[in-house]
């Protein structure tokens, strides 16, 4: 099994960023983490993207043939 298709365990990157306090931050470190995030949200939505065309392609090609 790869490891890609193993649950995600729980306190990923993402949580443990939600957790963490902003306060030590200056405006441009808060621009940048901006920047980044915002650049990771875009890479997740092409993954996601690209993974429903492939399931969509999949579907397609093992739906039962209709007859009529």
């Amino acid at each position: 099994m790869d490891e890609d298709d193993l649950p995600r365990r729980r306190g990923d990157a993402a949580d443990q960023l939600s957790k963490e306090s902003l306060d030590s931050y200056s405006q441009d470190e808060l621009a940048s983490r901006i920047a980044q995030l915002e650049a990771e949200i875009a890479r997740v939505k092409a993954h996601r993207d690209k993974a429903s065309a492939h399931r969509l392609a999949a579907d397609a090609l093992f739906k039962p043939k209709a007859t009529l």
